[in-house]
C-alpha cells in the first residue's frame, strides 16, 4: 500500500469518530458543501490544510454530493526550504497543487511590521479568493478548526471588548458569488497532531519570514491558546463550554449587540416591551 493510500485509510478508519465524523458532520449540519461546488482547498503547508485537503478529496469520492476541487497553494514570500517541504508533502500525499506566489510577507513587513499577522491573514484571504475566482472556484475553504474557534471568543473577549465567534462559512463582501466555509470547525487540533504524528507527517507551522525577526514575545491567541489548555486541565468541559455559548447567547440579558450592523441596546428593548 502507498504511503497516501494507507493515510487515506487512517482518516476514515482509525480515525474515523475524532476527525472523519466530525468533519463530515460539519460539513453536513452548516451546508458547506453543495451540488456542482467548485472548491478551492487553501494548502499554507500546516498540518491543518493538508489534512483538510485530504478530507475533501475523501468526501469528493465518498459523499452524496458531486464536485470539484482545485487545492491552491500560495506562497507569500517563504524560504526555498519551505517551498521544497511544501512540494514533498503534496506529492507525497498525492494532491495536484497548484502553486503560485505573491509578495505579503515583503509587504506586510513594510506596512505592519509590531503587528503582521492580523494584517498578513486578510491580505491573504484577498489573494486566495482572486485567484479562486480565476480558477472557478466558488469557494473556498480554510483549515480553521475547533480550538481557533474558541480561542477567537475569549481573544474577543478578553483583547477586542466584544462578544464575536467565527463561523463556519461566510459570503465574501469583496469577491461576488464567494464563499468561504470551514470544515474542519468541530475537529479538535490535539487529534490533527496525533494523526499527524502517527503517520510520521511533518509539516511547516508558521513558517513567516516576518515574525521569525520578531522581537515580539508569544502571540495573544498563543496566550489564550495557553490559557485554554490550562483550564481544560481543570475542567475537561472548558472548550465544549466556551463553543456551546456561541449557540446558548441570551440576548435579552446583554446590554447591547450588533444584527446587520445596527446597533440595539439593553434599554431599547426593555422601553419597546413596557
Amino acid at each position: 500500500m502507498l504511503k497516501h493510500e494507507e493515510i487515506e485509510r487512517n482518516l476514515i478508519t482509525k480515525y474515523r469518530k475524532d476527525i472523519w465524523r466530525k468533519f463530515s458532520k460539519a460539513v453536513k449540519e452548516y451546508e458547506l458543501v453543495e451540488e456542482n461546488d467548485k472548491i478551492a482547498v487553501c494548502i499554507s503547508g500546516g498540518k491543518d490544510s493538508f489534512i483538510l485537503a485530504k478530507l475533501m478529496e475523501e468526501l469528493q469520492k465518498h459523499g452524496d454530493k458531486k464536485f470539484d476541487l482545485v487545492y491552491l497553494v500560495m506562497n507569500p514570500g517563504y524560504t526555498k526550504e519551505v517551498v521544497k517541504l511544501i512540494k514533498k508533502n503534496a506529492k507525497l500525499l498525492n494532491l495536484d497543487i497548484h502553486l503560485f506566489d505573491s509578495d505579503i510577507f515583503k509587504v506586510t513587513e513594510k506596512v505592519s511590521k509590531e503587528a503582521p499577522c492580523y494584517l498578513c491573514a486578510r491580505m491573504r484571504r484577498g489573494v486566495l479568493y482572486k485567484k479562486a475566482q480565476e480558477l472557478g472556484c466558488n469557494k473556498i475553504a480554510l483549515g480553521h478548526h475547533f480550538d481557533d474557534v474558541i480561542e477567537t471568543v475569549l481573544m474577543s473577549i478578553l483583547y477586542g471588548g466584544e462578544f464575536k465567534s467565527m463561523p463556519p462559512k461566510l459570503r465574501s463582501t469583496n469577491f461576488k458569488g464567494m464563499e468561504l466555509i470551514r470544515p474542519l470547525y468541530l475537529v479538535r487540533e490535539r487529534d490533527i497532531i496525533k494523526f499527524s504524528k502517527s503517520n510520521d507527517l511533518e509539516f511547516i507551522n508558521c513558517a513567516c519570514t516576518v515574525t521569525s525577526k520578531s522581537t515580539l514575545k508569544d502571540s495573544k491567541r498563543l496566550e489564550i491558546k495557553k490559557l485554554i489548555a490550562k483550564m481544560e486541565k481543570d475542567n475537561p468541559l472548558i472548550p465544549s463550554n466556551i463553543f456551546a455559548s456561541t449557540i446558548n447567547t441570551n440576548i435579552d440579558t446583554l446590554l447591547g449587540y450588533k444584527t446587520n450592523g445596527k446597533e440595539v441596546s439593553f434599554i431599547e428593548k426593555y422601553q419597546d416591551n413596557e
